[in-house]
Order: structure tokens, then C-alpha cells, then sequence
């Protein structure tokens, strides 16, 4: 193969193995199930002690009215249905649309080290949230709090999503060179971009209030503590239509881990495969960024370990970076609230901390990435 066809390393190239785990069936055989046994563990956990018996009365219960006589039961059913649940919901949401945002940025770049946080996706949508929320109000507009209904909660999501398609873009372009992309070069445009939202999220404090002071504190450490079944029917759509659209992707991304020039070859349209990656990717990651502020490393992380355990081809990894970084995001957001109880770690500095350390053992074990 030729020096132009930009060959990825051989496993991230699309296997011909016919080994059993290789078989796209066996990513959903144990992602969906690892993913109900994180739900139903978090479900029990809490201030609020449940048991795996209580979770199968609970249902029975979420209608019940405030003073029922089914108390205690009725106690654990409002806890359950108005604050964990909700909170469950964003957190498979979340980080569904982390881990495929990752994959789907992987597969473009064709590269593991690229991630929706490295190259200013999440920076990008918490910047315009939290400029909707600093300068709308000081135009005259006053926006109501993200779980209430009304125009406020659709407007931080929109001004999230643009946030997040612009930085996505501009990474891009400016990482670019002679028609690659080389990892280097990304990584440094991400540091840059990284830097200059949060330049932007500095001046945006400097302005707010104390109210909005909180608010903008929140979207950088990243937290699913204010989600609410609003919130969580709000980002819904928008995740759903990205996991849905995502499989029209597997093919070209298969062809273009070969190289532009050979996918070119095949009758990729790469032009297209590239502005759809980036606006699934911030469509997804920016909907939940809206909500839960900045989380990363999540979308570096699900699509490794789905690489490693049922190969490189899209048709899995896509699937599979979903189902797994909801996963993660549950167990994580279950320490986070549970580690230093009654007080809560902030969901994004858990990531943090869970997720740096990974990223370096993948450079660390990756060493001709940048090159390639």
C-alpha cells in the first residue's frame, strides 16, 4: 500500500477474523447485559437503601399520591421514580452519547487517541451553554431554570450543540494538513481550543452573577445531579436519532481506516462521512452537555476497551462504545454519589481521574500513533 492511502495501525484496519468474538452479536449479548446489571446496582444505591426485591414493587407504586397509607413503600417509590430514576436515565443518555461521539471521532481521525473532550467537543458546547445563560439575561432575556419547561431548556440545548458543531469544525479544519489528519497536530489544536474555552468560560465568570456564578461551577466538573424527566425528554430525541443514524456510517468508517485514497477508491463519499461524524458526534455530545456539563475521557475509554474485546469493525464498535460507555457512566456516577456520602464528587473530576491514567497507558502502548 502506498504512502498515500494514510494506513491505520493493522487492528484498527476492518478483521476478516471469524473468531466467535468477533461475531457483532456477542457485543450486544454482553453490553446489554452488563448494562442492566450496572442499572439495577445503582438503582439500590443511595441514601435511600433499596433492594433488588423493592426494584420489582417499585413500578406498582409511581402513581401513588403523597400521604398514601402504602407507606413506607410509597417513600421509596417517590424516591425512586423522582430522583433516581431520572438521574439513570441521563446517565445511560450520557454516556451513550459519549462513547459513540469517541468512536465516531476515532473513526474519522483513524486514531484511539482522538476524543470528543480532547479536541474541545465537550469544552466547546459548556461554552456556549454557559454563554446563553451569561449574556442572554444581560440582553434583556431571562431564561427559567433547565428543568423547567419553557424556551430556557431548549435554548442552552441549542446553544450547546452550536457550541460543540463549531469547536468540532474548527478543530478539524485547523488540524488538517496536506489532507491528513496526524495525531499530533490534533492533540496540539485540542490543547489550543481547550485553552481558548476556557479563556471564554473565564471572562463568562468574571460577568455572571452569583446565581450564574453556580451554574457556569457546575458545567465545568460536570454533574448528573440536576436531572429531571424534562431534562432527560429533552436530550432523548437527540441521542436517540444520533445512535440510529450512526449504523449508515459503518461501512465508509471501515473504508476509511484504509485511507482517504483508498476509500476514495471504493466509492466513499468522504466529504459527506466527515460532515456527518462531526455533526452526529456534536449533536450527541453536545445534547448531554447541556445538561450534565463537561465529562470526559468517557469517549475515550468505551471504544478501546470495545476495540480490544470484539475487534475494529464499525458495526461493532459503534453499538458497542454506546452500551459501554453507559455503562461506565453509571457505575462512575454511582461512586460519585455514593464514595463520600452525604456530600457528592463531582462526576466530571471522577472521570478525570479514572480516565487520564487510561489515556496514557494507550499512548504509552501506541507509540508510533502520532506517526501513522
Amino acid at each position: 500500500m502506498s504512502a498515500t492511502t494514510e494506513p491505520c495501525p493493522a487492528d484498527w484496519r476492518p478483521a476478516t477474523s471469524t473468531r466467535p468474538h468477533r461475531d457483532p452479536r456477542w457485543v450486544w449479548a454482553i453490553g446489554l447485559p452488563l448494562l442492566v446489571i450496572a442499572l439495577a446496582f445503582a438503582a439500590t444505591q443511595g441514601a435511600y437503601a433499596l433492594t433488588t426485591g423493592d426494584l420489582g414493587r417499585l413500578w406498582l407504586l409511581w402513581q401513588q399520591p403523597a400521604g398514601s397509607p402504602h407507606e413506607p413503600s410509597l417513600a421509596g417509590a417517590q424516591v425512586f421514580w423522582h430522583i433516581r430514576a431520572p438521574r439513570l436515565a441521563m446517565a445511560v443518555l450520557a454516556g451513550a452519547a459519549l462513547g459513540l461521539g469517541g468512536a465516531l471521532v476515532q473513526g474519522l481521525f483513524r486514531n484511539p487517541l482522538a476524543d470528543p473532550g480532547l479536541i474541545g467537543v465537550s469544552a466547546g458546547g459548556a461554552l456556549g451553554a454557559a454563554t446563553c445563560i451569561v449574556v442572554l439575561p444581560l440582553t434583556g432575556w431571562v431564561l427559567p431554570e433547565f428543568s423547567q419547561r419553557g424556551i430556557g431548556a431548549w435554548a442552552t440545548m441549542m446553544a450547546a450543540f452550536a457550541g460543540a458543531l463549531l469547536v468540532t469544525a474548527l478543530a478539524w479544519r485547523l488540524a488538517r494538513r496536506q489532507g491528513r489528519i496526524p495525531v499530533a497536530q490534533l492533540l496540539l489544536v485540542g490543547v489550543a481550543i481547550n485553552a481558548l474555552a476556557g479563556a471564554g468560560l473565564g471572562l463568562l465568570t468574571y460577568l455572571a452573577n452569583d446565581t450564574q456564578l453556580r451554574a457556569l461551577t457546575f458545567w465545568l466538573m460536570g454533574s448528573l445531579a440536576p436531572s429531571q424527566w424534562p431534562a432527560v425528554m429533552a436530550v432523548c430525541p437527540w441521542v436517540v436519532a444520533a445512535v440510529l443514524l450512526c449504523p449508515a456510517l459503518t461501512r465508509p468508517l471501515d473504508a476509511l481506516a484504509l485511507g482517504e485514497a483508498q476509500a476514495h477508491l471504493m466509492g466513499v463519499r468522504i466529504g459527506r462521512v466527515q460532515r456527518a461524524s462531526v455533526a452526529l458526534t456534536a449533536l450527541a455530545v453536545g445534547s448531554v452537555t447541556a445538561v450534565i456539563g463537561m465529562v470526559g475521557f468517557i469517549g475515550l475509554v468505551a471504544p478501546h476497551i470495545v476495540r480490544q474485546l470484539f475487534g475494529p469493525r464499525h458495526r461493532v464498535v459503534l453499538p458497542g462504545s454506546a452500551l459501554f460507555g453507559a455503562s461506565l457512566v453509571v457505575l462512575a456516577d454511582t461512586a460519585a454519589r455514593t464514595l463520600f456520602a452525604p456530600a457528592e464528587l463531582p462526576l466530571g473530576v471522577l472521570t478525570g481521574l479514572m480516565g487520564a491514567p487510561a489515556f496514557l497507558w494507550i499512548l504509552q502502548r501506541r507509540p508510533a500513533a502520532s506517526t501513522t
